[in-house]
């Protein structure tokens, strides 16, 4: 739980993302991070991350290379980056905050279960730091606005550490892919609909064996109010608080009374 205000003018801040330690989303926050304190750190993966979701590698050992005093690369996942960035890299004094992305792509609806971005801020989340991941909506083929995050962003931030935060609940900002002053605002939004997964392209390589690629294209609900989706779509930056507790609580008293 955040405990306001966070003064981020002596806030240590730990930035991280999905898309690796050489995107220019991560340099964005970065800047944005650094607009706020001279006390900020970089972990990211050493290589593009995205869909790596909330995993963790426990199949081999995990290296961090230095880059620059307080830049580091680790050969693993965005939660293999925070994760190391706490317990090890910044073991003497963690982190009042910690801020993901800017990720290449919206992480709105479902995403949010896949995302690498919002897995860092998870990350973060669980070992009790207040955390904020941070998406621009750029479509496929669709050149980044990465201004308007830039613009959007700084205050955003403020705002939100000047408030409480309940336990286990993480931040997730969405931007639309307009030029800043197109921006319609900031909407408070629940977490809408949308399924990656339904495009599947088969073909045959040349050794005839098929081969499935999961296609870009999402099954979504862009008409319903009050969402991520619904927002971003219509030019607004959504701001969607995300809680870790998975548990149905109305089907408690149902199963309790079946199962005992």
């Amino acid at each position: 739980m955040l405990i306001p205000p966070l003064d981020l003018s002596r806030a240590r801040i730990l930035v991280s993302n999905d898309d690796g330690i050489s995107a220019p989303g991560l340099k964005i926050l970065e800047r944005i991070a650094r607009g706020f304190s001279r006390d900020v750190w970089v972990v990211a993966p050493e290589q593009e991350q995205s869909g790596a979701a909330h995993s963790l590698t426990l199949s081999r050992p995990l290296r961090i290379r230095r880059l620059a005093p307080r830049r580091f690369a680790v050969d693993g996942t965005p939660t293999d980056c925070v994760l190391l960035a706490i317990n090890e890299i910044m073991k003497k004094r963690g982190p009042d905050l910690v801020l993901s992305g800017v990720n290449r792509g919206g992480n709105m609806g479902e995403d949010v279960t896949y995302s690498g971005t919002v897995a860092a801020a998870m990350e973060g989340t669980l070992m009790n730091v207040p955390s904020i991941a941070f998406s621009l909506n750029v479509a496929h083929g669709t050149a980044p606005l990465w201004a308007t995050a830039a613009h959007w962003a700084p205050d955003l931030v403020r705002r939100l550490v000047s408030v409480p935060w309940p336990a286990n609940t993480l931040m997730n900002v969405n931007f639309p892919n307009i030029p800043a002053d197109q921006v319609t605002g900031i909407v408070v939004a629940e977490q809408g609909r949308r399924k990656i997964g339904g495009n599947l392209v088969t073909a045959i390589d040349p050794r005839n064996r098929p081969y499935y690629w999961i296609g870009p294209v999402r099954d979504e609900d862009t008409a319903s109010g009050g969402t991520d989706i619904h927002a971003v779509t219509n030019g607004a930056v959504s701001v969607t608080p995300i809680h870790l507790d998975l548990t149905d609580r109305a089907a408690l008293g149902a199963l309790r009374q079946v199962l005992g």
